[in-house]
């Protein structure tokens, strides 16, 4: 198939519009061929992963842009970071990287990117509309963009990300289009009690059961409350994006393009139909941990970053008492929550609690805890998910219930009783 380029397209290719813009037009036409698209399409935005460090290439890249006179199209926002600039003093890595990850902030800055530093930019004010077309990179941002707000991004990467912000264009294909976005495996939800359908915790680890069924493919959920919240549509996705390829979960009921199963799945039927069920879902808990010990070292919650409810939450379960000796609470949030928070008088009565509160980054990308002696607990699936293998910890998830009580008792407290079925 062959790709039409405007005019347009053909000026930023030859290079009459710059190095920069020559070379961000080479990699989105190039990617559009291997994708079989046949012609470009117009972004409204752009959300950035490409602005965390992981070596030498990724800073070589940014500086061929801006030394090239690269600057955004659209407005574009910034993922997570290596360094957490509001809290320097929390780094513990090599200064070498540390100097690189910040000089590679600031690059993207220079080419017209706001420093948002989060990696859920749909809880900033000016988020994408239903069927705008943006290009966001980082998975759960993905997710949440197609599933909870019903804009179309695909699964886009590391420089094709800035690429296609520098261009304003992205291929037309992928979960841009209505044909990738039909739903083909349904979960169907079953003989799960109302205590636990209306706990947080069953989000992430019905998402964690997402992804590994669903794969790559689209999945519909079926069976949950209507008008699932936000945060807890962010955290299943987010563990989908994680355990498995997902772009898009259609969740019937509480998903704009899911009112219905029938219109999720695009009036066909599945390719599969997966019964979830009790058991199920408490194999999945136990897949997210990779410890059993009671000795406690560090709880991490934020992954992806915790939005004003969800601190407000912490602040409640915590009610002015303090985490134990030795271990360590790292609460992660983007700045623009943590300002709010702020003004609530929430950050101080965290950090009097003996909380860590870490923006700008992630605690499983960075170096910013403490040793950890024992297992480390989270209620987040990504965070469970990515943490063994990039930290080289033993984890134990839990509720956010269960991570303030272990916290704060020093060991590890989990509440068992709402993983029972009818």
């Amino acid at each position: 198939m062959e790709l039409r380029l405007t005019r347009e397209d053909q000026a930023s290719l030859s290079g009459t519009r710059g190095e920069a813009n020559r070379l961000a037009m080479r990699i989105v036409v190039g990617v559009a061929a291997a994708m079989g698209a046949d012609h470009l399409i117009d972004i409204s935005g752009a959300h950035i992963d490409s602005c965390l460090h992981h070596g030498r290439s990724g800073l070589d890249f940014v500086e061929r842009l801006t030394d090239g006179g690269g600057r955004v199209a659209v407005p574009t926002t910034l993922n997570v970071s290596s360094l957490d600039l509001l809290h320097p003093d929390l780094y513990r890595g090599d200064e070498e990287f540390g100097r690189e990850a910040r000089e590679l902030m600031q690059r993207y800055e220079d080419l017209g990117c706001r420093p948002t530093w989060t990696c859920a930019p749909y809880q900033l004010p000016d988020r994408p509309a239903f069927g705008d077309h943006v290009a966001w990179a980082e998975s759960n941002a993905i997710v949440f963009a197609n599933s909870v707000l019903g804009a179309r991004t695909h699964r886009w990467g590391d420089f094709m990300d800035i690429s296609a912000a520098i261009t304003g264009r992205v291929p037309a294909a992928g979960l841009h289009l209505d044909a990738a976005r039909r739903g083909e495996v349904l979960l169907r939800v079953e003989r799960v009690t109302d205590r636990l359908l209306g706990l947080d915790v069953l989000y992430p680890v019905l998402g964690h059961l997402v992804g590994k069924r669903a794969g790559s493919r689209v999945p519909v959920v079926e069976g949950l409350p209507p008008r699932v919240s936000e945060d807890r549509l962010k955290a299943l996705g987010a563990a989908a994006a994680a355990s498995g390829a997902v772009g898009l979960v259609h969740v019937v009921g509480s998903t704009p393009e899911a009112p219905t199963t029938e219109a999720a799945l695009g009036d066909r039927p599945p390719a599969e139909t997966i019964v979830v069920g009790p058991a199920a879902l408490t194999a999945a808990r136990d897949d997210l941990s990779t410890g059993s010990g009671v000795e406690l070292g560090a709880v991490s919650v934020g992954t992806p970053h915790y939005s004003v409810a969800e601190i407000g939450r912490v602040v409640e379960l915590i009610a002015g008492r303090r985490v134990a000796a030795g271990v360590g609470f790292y609460l992660s949030t983007g700045r623009h929550i943590l300002t709010e928070a702020r003004l609530r008088g929430w950050e101080g009565a965290l950090t009097d609690a003996g909380v860590t509160i870490v923006t700008d980054t992630c605690t499983y990308v960075t170096p910013v805890m403490d040793e950890v002696r024992g297992v480390a607990m989270t209620d987040s699936a990504k965070w469970a998910y990515y943490a063994p293998g990039n930290l080289g910890l033993d984890v134990v998830f839990g509720s956010v219930e269960d991570c303030v009580e272990s916290a704060i008792e020093g060991r590890v407290v989990r509440d068992e009783s709402m993983w029972a079925g009818d």
